[in-house]
Parts: C-alpha cells; structure tokens; sequence
C-alpha cells in the first residue's frame, strides 16, 4: 500500500510537468512584424505559464477596445495595465511591432493612437512575463521598455515604483479614462494619494501620506517596492526598509496560493487584493486598504474634494468605500461617474420681480458642512431659523452652515462635502420650490392652464419689472388671439418629433416667455439670441431663445429635419438644443441657458481665469469639435468658432454653441447667400480661395482660438502700440521661432512656471493655422496631441516663405460685416461642402 501511495506520488511531478508544457504550447517571444487585430476572437500573446495575456480588451456594450495585460487564468480576466485608456479604438485597430522594432497601436485608417514615450531603439523582440510586465528587449538583450515602468491603475508584485511615477485611477470599472486620483513617491520619501486637476495636472493637497518622509533635500534615491511575497515597502536612500501595507494579513494570503494586485481604485481609495489560483472562480477579496476613511481624509482646500463639487461624502462598506450623494436640487455631472461633482437641476434665478424668495425657493436641512469652501459671509450668533432665512434672502448664497456659533454662507460651487457629527451643525439648501430630477427628454411643451392667482405669479417672473398695465395689454392680446382662433383656421403647429427629444414650440409660446424679445443677450453670424423662461419638466427655466435671421418661408420640411438632426447630438461639451419654431417666416431654435456666458467675457475680460482653467477649456472645445467632426453619424462642420460661440455652464465646463447652423441656413438661402460663414480673424484662407472646404476651417479656428486663450487676448489687436504684436498668430510665429514663449505670458506667473506646457500648446496651435488644410491635422489628431497620447512634433511655419501672414492681410483691408465676411460668389459652392 505505502509502496503504492510513493508509487502515485511520484507521478505527481510529472503531470505538473505536463501541466506546464500544456500552458506554454501557445507561448512563444514576439519577433519583429507580428501583429494583433481588435475584434471579438482576437489572439493574445500569453506568458510562458498562461497566467497573464497581452492584447485587446473589449469594452462592455462598446465595440470599442484597450491594448491591455490582463490576469488570463481567471474567469473575469482582470486588467492589470492599458496603454489607451483616454482613447479606446475600434474594432480593426491593430497593435505591431514593426520590422524595426517600433511598437504601435493603429486605428483602422492607419492612424498611430499610441506607442512607447519615449520611442525605444535597438530592439530585437517582445516578451510577455510571468510577472505580468511586458517588455520590449534590446539587441544586448536588456529591456529597453516595459510596462512596469509605465503603470496604469495597478501593481503586480516584483513591480517597483520609482519617484514621482503616477499610478492614476480609471474613471469607472468600465470607463478607463484617466480619473483625479493618483498614488505617487514623492522626493521627500513619501508615498501619497492625491487629486489632481485636469489637464494641467496640478497636485493638490495629498489625502494620504505614508509617513515615510526620508529627507526634505528631495533626495531621489527612495523606491517603493511591491515585492514577491505580496508586501509593500519603501527603501530609502540609506537603504532603511518601511512596510507600507499591513504586514498581519499577507501571511493569510500566501503568494503561491493567490493572486496579488495593488490598485488605486475610482473611488480614489488604495487597496491590495488577492485572488485564489484554485479554484479559478473565486473573487478577488479586498486585504489592506488606505485611507480608512476617505472622507474625512480629504481636508485640502482646493479641489472638489472626494466626490467633487456640488456633493458631499459619507463613510461606506468596510473596504474604505465612499458614498457620494449631491445636493438637493442637483445631479450628478456624469451620471457614470459619481466622484465627478454635481451640476444643478434649474438655474438660480436672482430677478424675481415683486415675488419674495420663499414663493420661489424652499430651504432644505442636512447634517453636512463643507469647511474647505469659502466664505464669502459670516454672521455670528445666528439662530438656525435666522441663518436659514439669511440665505434665502441673499440671492448668491447656495448654502449655509450654522456651525461653531455662526452662520456661513457659501456661494455656488461648493467643494469636499462631509456629513456632521449629530448635534454639531446643520446646512441649509436653497432649492427651488417645484425642483423635480431633471430628464434629458423632452416632449412637446404645452403652457398649462393656470388659475388668475398662479398665472399672475408666472407672470410676474417672466416679466420682471414691467408695470402692472403691461401685464394687462399682453394678457388682452393673448385673450384676443386665442379667441380669433376658434373661428378661424387654428395656426400650424408642427408635431413633436417622436424620434428625437426635441419640443416644438409656437412662436407665441416663444414671445411671451422672452417678454416680446426683450433681453438681448447675444448677436452673431446666425441670429440674435434672448433670454427666456418655459416651463419644462415642471420647472420654471431659463433658456436661450436665438431668432434666426433672413430665413425664407420656403424649406419648412428641411428647417424640421435639421433641426431634428441636431437635437440627436449630444455631448458634455456642446450646448444642447432643447426644441424649435417653425411657422412661416418664424424660425427659431431654444437652447439650454449657461449663465456664466462665453468664452470671450473670460479671456478678454479684466479678470481672466487662471491658466490651468483655460486650458481646461481649451481641451474640452477640442472634444466637443471631434465629437461634430469624428463621431456624428454626419459630420459637421461648424464654420463659425470663436470665443463668442463657446459658452460656459454653472461648472466652468466649455459648451460649443451654433453648430450645425450652417446647414440650416444654406438650406433656405441657396439662391442667394453671398456671404462666408466666418468671423474676421478666424476665418481660414480657403474660404477664398478655389479649394473645397473641409474639417480643417474648425481646425484652423480652434488653433487661432487656442492662441487667444493662451495669452488671454484677442487675434487682432490694431490698437497695440508694438505693431509686432497687432496679428496674434504673428506675434505667437515669431516668439516660437526666437525661443521667447515667456513673452506671450509676461503678466501670468502660473503660465511662466509652466513653460514646457505652453511650448506644447504652441505648437499644437501652429500646426493648426496651417496655411495649407493639408498640412493641419485633424481635430482627432489635435486632441490626441493636448492629451498626450502623441508626440507634437515642430510645426514649420504657418506661412509659406516670404509670404504675409493670412489674419494680416484681412487686417489691412476693410470688412464688409461685424459677424462675417463677405466673399465672391463661388463662395456659395464652398458653404455647401460644410453640409
């Protein structure tokens, strides 16, 4: 039996020994020319024992994919790293290493997404590790790139992380956008978790901290080591060892049995997990997780704190998760996303008319102080009662606390919410009294009817500070019309558009909710546009009412359908179009209202935003303008950008405003527009001449655009006592080619400390203004090149040699229109190719 039992034994080694000839059968070192292709049964290169995989991940419910490494031997093949998460490609894309040695992953037009930054040389093969490190190895056979030295969200064990290495959050578990949250090794030893603000990456204040601190001299020889027994440590530079993770659990986790990852999860909290090896179905069990409390970790004073602005935090489940909720009244900014803030349901409306505020506003009770925000008031020894009506009456206040004996009211928005201890506090909401959750579809509008009493208060709203005789005319006139209706043929009222959450409305309906066009608010190439208010979704809101000029009778069915196309488009960057009128020579288009205006009132103005904000900006108009140019199911051009087209919202997020106007306008103008659609200044050099026009107009635009958010002034200056400096785009040329970028910032401290940034955005903007639409890149590219995710090689100069710069010829020869220009008659064939 014993003779038996030693006999079966022996064969254990040799079935492990099987077992891992089976796993290796489909390993093999990746030679130069080979090649992956995204679809649903792509291959993946494996390491030798099959435990990890290199190649594409599909996105759930996308067709969308990440060049990746995951975990292979378990069920939900976890993702350990992503080259591409800011930019996932489509199906056909493909991931080479080129015959010599360049490795590159392609969308299916050729287009290069990513490769290795720095570009490696010298390379003689790939190879996928054990470790779950890729690496790309040299002739001498040293690894000349691996992934472990560029991570994603995670840390395998043997992994060493190095000074001032980010290990960035994805946004969500399916979204692997970068997100605020990241781990670093900072100089002085220790290792923190902090937010940052996109895109500039300032680092806020860290919420957790090691307190490993080595030497304030900001020695670099510290390194944070996640080794193979699954503990995580700090060497310093005296070789002193500081276990970081909690050393009690490991054992419990023994590495040869489990699987062990480190990863900084979305909700920003730092937590190592371990998988069972067998069986194979298990889950992964959180083991060690820091903070403790995320919530009440978060103390710094800039940024929007762990949930982001607008929200609060409370403690969640045992492994450090929050709960993010927003303040009454408010929605999540991205409902994908719940650390990322919240945004208001109706505006706050200061111009109430004779109504008093509590008509209007209902103050609601929470346990929940935001101490970080500001305090723009402070009032003490304030009963709750007194410090709630304070706020009501104050029409900037958001929020007030009544805490530590006084009452402080804040301002919108607020940042890095927590819940107060019983008995310590109390804040007080402004929240509109007829506040419902919002919903992104609309249905026609139809006013409802009102008793004398309510009418006269939505009256009273909408008309502001007319006298009471007024009321009275527009109500008669209103009475007269409808009346006259009844025996008469009823007015034409387009149907809702069933296949787009789109209303309808009449141009009466539009006339008394702008108090008969009263409030002007903007003018450009397309129309005027008013200040109104409708009743939506319950709510009474503020939008934007633009009049469409010299539009004809003819083209109503065309007038609906484009309308209808761009009420479909929707995205964070682009102002939405909530309904239409079309009746007759009545051609109007409602959109939602931003309250903070346009781009031009903030870089013109007296006080300009700071420059990690107007880059913000400027990488959020080129999202918007890819998504017109890339991702509509038709593109559009949009022909007219300008600080004055891009709005601003109540959360300081650029929204491009106009597009798809073109289109409308050629539709019912065909016989007679003479005019290019553009304004002095930004209006790209084919437009006159006989070239087709394409994307590359938006593109050359934006880079004028880009230009003047960077140094916060306008392109064409004729009042600058230095002429060198009158045509931006000149002056901008001829700093670049002198190596003076700090000249175009002289009164911008943060922009001067930031000049590797601002040389990038340069020539980013130089490659834009391209004479020759051939040579711009498109917005894609553009994009990809803020992001980072290509290298910005050195423009050639825009202009041809020897030639004048095209912004300064338009200077020197007077322009027939404040809002366009005026153009030979074959510009009427280029407009069409914006359709």
């Amino acid at each position: 039996m014993a003779s038996s039992f030693l006999h079966h034994l022996g064969l254990i080694p040799l079935f492990a020994m099987l077992y891992v000839t089976v796993a290796q059968t489909n390993y093999q070192k990746i030679s130069l020319g080979r090649s992956l292709v995204a679809s649903d049964d792509s291959d993946s290169w494996p390491s030798p024992s099959g435990e990890f995989a290199f190649g594409f991940h599909r996105l759930e419910n996308q067709n969308l994919y990440l060049l990746s490494i995951w975990f292979d031997n378990i069920p939900n093949k976890t993702l350990v790293w992503y080259a591409n998460g800011d930019n996932p490609v489509p199906k056909g894309s493909k991931v080479e290493l080129t015959s010599d040695g360049l490795l590159n992953l392609k969308d299916p037009g050729g287009n290069i997404v990513w490769h290795p930054n720095p570009i490696p040389s010298g390379v003689a093969y790939a190879d996928m590790l054990d470790t779950g490190n890729f690496v790309l190895v040299g002739t001498n056979t040293s690894n000349v790139w691996q992934s472990f030295d560029n991570p994603a969200d995670t840390l395998l064990p043997t992994q060493i992380l190095g000074v001032d290495i980010s290990v960035s959050a994805r946004t969500a578990a399916e979204n692997f956008t970068r997100s605020r949250f990241e781990l670093r090794l900072i100089r002085d030893g220790n290792l923190v978790l902090n937010t940052i603000a996109w895109p500039k990456e300032n680092k806020y204040e860290a919420y957790y901290w090691s307190n490993t601190v080595d030497s304030p001299d900001g020695i670099t020889g510290n390194k944070l080591i996640f080794n193979e027994s699954g503990y995580l440590y700090i060497i310093k530079t005296e070789g002193d060892v500081v276990n970081v993770n909690s050393a009690s659990t490991i054992p419990s986790f023994p590495i040869r049995d489990y699987y062990h990852r480190v990863t900084v999860d979305y909700d920003g909290v730092l937590r190592q997990y371990a998988h069972p090896k067998t069986p194979k179905n298990g889950e992964w069990t959180a083991i060690w997780f820091a903070p403790n409390d995320i919530c009440s970790s978060m103390n710094g004073e800039r940024g929007g704190g762990t949930c982001g602005f607008n929200s609060y935090c409370s403690p969640g489940s045992t492994d450090g998760s929050p709960n993010c909720q927003c303040l009454p009244g408010f929605r999540f900014s991205d409902p994908g996303n719940k650390f990322n803030g919240c945004k208001r349901d109706a505006i706050q409306n200061c111009d109430l008319g004779s109504l008093r505020p509590e008509d209007i506003y209902d103050m609601q009770e929470l346990n929940v102080n935001w101490p970080n925000s500001t305090n723009y008031d402070s009032l003490e020894s304030l009963s709750d009662v007194e410090c709630s009506k304070s706020c009501l009456y104050d029409c900037q206040c958001v929020v007030a606390v009544n805490v530590d004996g006084a009452c402080r009211k804040k301002k919108f928005p607020v940042s890095n919410g927590k819940m107060l201890q019983p008995n310590n506090g109390k804040a007080f909401v402004k929240v509109p009294i007829s506040n419902t959750s919002s919903s992104d579809s609309y249905t026609r509008i139809d006013w409802p009817k009102r008793s004398p009493a309510t009418f006269s208060m939505v009256a009273k709203l909408l008309l502001g500070s007319s006298v009471f005789l007024n009321l009275l005319l527009v109500v008669a006139i209103l009475l007269i019309v409808l009346r006259s209706y009844d025996g008469r043929t009823k007015l034409h009222r387009p149907p809702s558009l069933l296949d787009s959450n789109l209303c309808t409305f009449t141009y009466q309906d539009l006339k008394v909710s702008t108090d008969c066009f009263k409030e002007e608010i903007g003018r450009g190439s397309f129309g005027t546009v008013y200040k109104g208010v409708l009743p939506l979704s319950g709510t009474l809101t503020i939008v934007a009412v633009k009049k469409l000029h010299n539009m004809s009778q003819d083209g109503e069915r065309e007038f609906k359908t484009e309308a209808s196309v761009i009420a479909k488009i929707h995205h964070k960057n682009l102002v939405r179009l909530i309904g239409f009128c079309n009746e007759g020579p009545h051609k109007l288009l409602v959109y939602e209202f931003m309250s903070n205006g346009s781009l031009a009132r903030f870089i013109f103005g007296e006080s300009r935003p700071e420059w990690g904000k107007r880059i913000q900006l400027a990488f959020e108009i080129a999202r918007g303008l890819t998504y017109l140019h890339e991702e509509c199911s038709t593109q559009i051009i949009h022909c007219d950008i300008k600080p004055q087209n891009i709005l601003v919202d109540d959360s300081f997020t650029a929204r491009i405003s106009d597009f798809g106007l073109a289109k409308l306008l050629i539709s019912d103008q065909s016989r007679t527009l003479t005019e290019i659609r553009g304004t002095k200044g930004y209006v790209a050099p084919e437009w006159f001449r006989n070239t087709r026009i394409t994307a590359k107009v938006d593109v050359y635009s934006y880079g004028v655009m880009l230009l003047e958010i960077i140094c916060s002034r306008k392109s064409i200056d004729m009042e600058r006592q230095n002429e060198a400096e009158q045509i931006l785009v000149d002056w901008v040329s001829d700093c670049y080619k002198a190596r003076k970028l700090d000249k175009l910032v002289e009164d911008d401290e943060e922009a001067r400390s930031d000049l590797k940034l601002l040389e990038k955005l340069v020539m980013v903007a130089l490659w834009c203004i391209q004479e020759d639409p051939t040579v711009r890149p498109s917005m894609k590219m553009v994009l990809h090149m803020l992001e980072g995710v290509c290298i910005v090689s050195a423009p050639p100069s825009p202009f041809p040699d020897g030639s004048i710069s095209w912004n300064r010829q338009l200077s020197w020869h007077p322009v027939r229109t404040s809002s366009s220009l005026s153009g030979p008659k074959f510009i009427l064939d280029k407009l069409q190719d914006c359709l």
